[in-house]
């Protein structure tokens, strides 16, 4: 064999057409990740024409925002189970299409009534797409790759409100609030198409083989979907995802009053630096995600690059949170808050990619699923509390304190409590030894 050309420029090989194949799927994902929170965004930006076209009290408008949560955690487990027969490329597309359907009303005028129905079936259908893309990514990844992707994925509930907020503002000051809504129906159907043209042929209705069994790592595993509720895996992930969306919903709901009533920041400067914390989390995201995988390709557990890992950067949001309650105003504290508001979402990516290490493809997101119901609990919880505390507080500064505070201190335990117990390894023997007994028997 002839030796290589001195000073010749080494070519690297191409990546095999499967892996090329999959990293596609990822930027779709990513896209569609994007707009799952574009559209959540939508509502708040036109906030004072649809109060104007509706004759909306305050009240009124806090009711429409709420209504997007009053079923997110039942279609988060009652759809993430239901797809567990239904092909991954059918699921997503059904997805999109209801998101566009849900929103179509509101791209002409409308009423109150309409606007409150489109946005609780919105919720109701975007519940599971967290569920839907992690067991995708899952399922076309090995390991050690499943939290650097999943985090590219995750990554679009940041750059979703970062990339709204200002274009669709354009348009609702331009044109209207209905058009806005129209684009994001208009992307969706894109999105929707381009999809269906990308992703290899899959039929409606996913039907298990022999051939699945074999690849998914975990595919001997047979036990009762139930059965993985009781582990304490399952209520590691979900206390690790809770504590995390405590600092999500926040971030939504209050961080823009936060610094304007509380930090007296002027409207101006508010909106450019409520945009940080989202800017701040791709990065965040994207270099946990990839960190991850590094630990265990160097041999650690995945408890270790999973739960410990990921415990530890939520543990230190909530601390950070903490402490720009206690320090005085100033660049430390804007740090501060950005690290907390920037560092949680790696609950919903390398966290979840812990529980993919021990979890039969078939079950992952029903798993999925059961996980974001309990965690979407905080999105009703922390909002509404916090408001009371701030309500109660002697100044708005000292109530932002006060409640920040008590926030800080839950989610520092959460996780902690979380990390202790997300053992995928633990979780996998226990699953194997179990499902051996069921044979045996």
């Amino acid at each position: 064999m002839a030796s290589a050309e001195i000073g010749a420029p080494v070519v690297s090989p191409p990546l095999p057409r499967r892996d090329r194949k999959a990293w596609g799927v990822v930027v779709l994902l990513f896209a569609f990740f994007t707009l799952n929170f574009a559209d959540k965004a939508a509502v708040g930006l036109a906030s004072q024409q649809i109060r104007h076209d509706l004759g909306l009290s305050a009240a009124d408008f806090g009711l429409v925002g709420s209504a997007f949560f009053w079923l997110f955690a039942v279609g988060a487990v009652g759809l993430s189970a239901a797809m567990r027969w239904i092909s991954a490329k059918w699921a997503a597309a059904i997805l999109m299409f209801t998101w566009v359907a849900s929103m179509l009303p509101l791209a002409v005028p409308t009423t109150f009534g309409v606007l409150l129905v489109s946005r609780i079936v919105l919720g109701f259908f975007e519940g599971p797409a967290h569920a839907l893309c992690q067991s995708v990514v899952a399922d076309r990844f090995p390991k050690e790759k499943r939290a650097f992707a999943g985090s590219i994925v995750n990554a679009g509930s940041s750059v979703g409100p970062l990339i709204s907020a200002p274009a669709l503002t354009w348009v609702i000051v331009s044109h209207s609030w209905h058009a806005a809504f129209l684009v994001l129906i208009a992307v969706g159907i894109v999105w929707l198409v381009v999809w269906l043209c990308y992703v290899e042929r899959q039929p409606l209705r996913k039907r298990p083989s022999a051939e699945d069994a074999e690849a998914d790592p975990n595919g001997r595993i047979d036990v009762p979907f139930l059965r993985l509720l009781r582990l304490p895996s399952f209520w590691g992930l979900s206390l690790m995802s809770f504590a995390g969306y405590l600092i999500t919903s926040l971030k939504v709901a209050w961080l823009p009053a936060f610094l304007g009533e509380g930090l007296g920041y002027s409207p101006t400067t508010v909106g450019w630096l409520v945009t940080l914390p989202y800017a701040t989390a791709i990065v965040v995201l994207i270099a946990s995600g990839y960190l991850s995988g590094r630990l265990l390709a160097r041999g650690w557990s995945s408890r270790a690059a999973r739960g410990y890992f990921s415990g530890a950067l939520i543990i230190f949001a909530g601390l950070s949170m903490i402490a720009f309650t206690l320090v005085g105003p100033g660049k430390l504290q804007l740090a501060l808050v950005i690290c907390t508001f920037s560092i949680n979402s790696v609950a919903f990516s390398v966290a979840f990619a812990g529980a993919s290490d021990f979890l039969p493809q078939r079950q992952r997101a029903a798993f999925f699923g059961c996980v974001i119901g309990f965690y979407s609990l905080a999105g009703i919880i922390a909002p509404y509390a916090l408001g009371l505390i701030v309500q109660a507080g002697p100044t708005a500064s000292a109530g932002y304190a006060n409640g920040f505070l008590v926030v800080g201190i839950a989610i520092c335990a959460c996780a902690a409590v979380g990390a202790r117990l997300l053992n995928p390894e633990a979780a996998r023997q226990a699953l194997e030894a179990e499902t051996a007994m069921r044979r045996a028997s």
